[in-house]
């Protein structure tokens, strides 16, 4: 039985990521207290039909109950299941505003504002996240990218390779919180500087070109394409089931770009299972286009 605990910030999405294992064919229950999660789990293997894949909710409404989750997980670890920790992060600035919007108020502040309620539950929670074998940053996604990512990771035809995911990212807007793996680009001559590829983002083949010309550029994706493959059976004999590396650049639209394309489609000609996502693509082309428009 595939088991999985879903945890994270209140205003991170784990009920949207519930209903969302649901639609995927999970048996999910929202809310149990952590000391029943273990009786919980062995009602479903012990059912006539054991159930194959479950999701439970464990969060801090509980209260100081939710300190008994640790036990619990040792309890089931003690089990015979697959057992999973999905923790679902965002950023304060995130948080703050999806709170504002609802006017719901946050179940850890107390008396306090939002802001207090999530530093307390972000370091409440801390352990937990380091016990995850899965952190998923939500600050920039909308419920459909959520279902998305989930899919990819827990759809009922699983496969067992791990999950490389890049993303590339521009340094101006933070580095990707759940990131594994950091590579700076910076390393490479920027073609922001040249007129003719200012506007043109690491999608097109001019820029391409351009980036992977340079001996550092090819030099750097054979040794990052020989460590991520070394690494991936390193990691699933650890269980972790995903691997996030951030590709960064200046901006996010030019290096980074080509770079984490390059990387995408080297390891999945060594049969990795990999994804690729391009966080500021669009809002560092449009920011330049603005403020270039006779490049455009």
């Amino acid at each position: 039985m595939n088991f999985t605990i879903i945890t994270g910030l209140s205003g991170a999405g784990r009920s949207s990521a519930l209903k969302i294992m649901e639609d995927l064919g999970y048996f999910c229950a929202d809310n149990i207290p952590p000391q029943l999660i273990p009786d919980f789990a062995r009602l479903c293997q012990n059912r006539a039909v054991p159930l194959e894949n479950v999701a439970v909710v464990a969060d801090m409404r509980m209260g100081d109950m939710f300190d008994s989750v640790y036990e619990a997980i040792d309890q089931l670890k003690q089990m015979n299941l697959n057992l999973d920790i999905l923790f679902l992060d965002a950023s304060d600035k995130a948080i703050v505003s999806r709170f504002t919007q609802t006017r719901r108020r946050h179940p850890v502040s107390g008396s306090g504002n939002i802001l207090s309620g999530i530093l307390t539950e972000r370091e409440k929670l801390q352990r937990i996240k380091e016990m995850a074998n899965t952190v998923i940053d939500t600050s920039t996604y909308t419920v459909r990218a959520l279902s998305s990512v989930l899919e990819r990771r827990y759809s009922q035809e699983r496969d067992k390779r791990l999950l490389i995911s890049v993303i590339t990212f521009g340094y101006k807007r933070g580095i990707p919180i759940d990131a594994d793996l950091v590579f700076d680009m910076r390393f490479l001559p920027n073609p922001f500087y040249l007129d003719d590829l200012k506007t043109n983002s690491g999608l097109t083949e001019k820029v391409r070109d351009y980036v992977l010309s340079f001996d550092a550029a090819q030099y750097f994706l054979t040794q990052v394409t020989n460590f991520v493959t070394y690494l991936c059976p390193c990691y699933l004999e650890q269980d972790k089931k995903q691997l996030v590396i951030a590709i960064g650049c200046t901006g996010g639209m030019h290096r980074s770009v080509v770079i984490g394309e390059e990387l995408y489609a080297r390891l999945q000609k060594k049969g990795n299972r990999v994804t690729i996502e391009h966080r500021d693509l669009n809002l560092e082309q449009a920011s330049i286009v603005s403020r270039f428009p006779t490049h455009n």
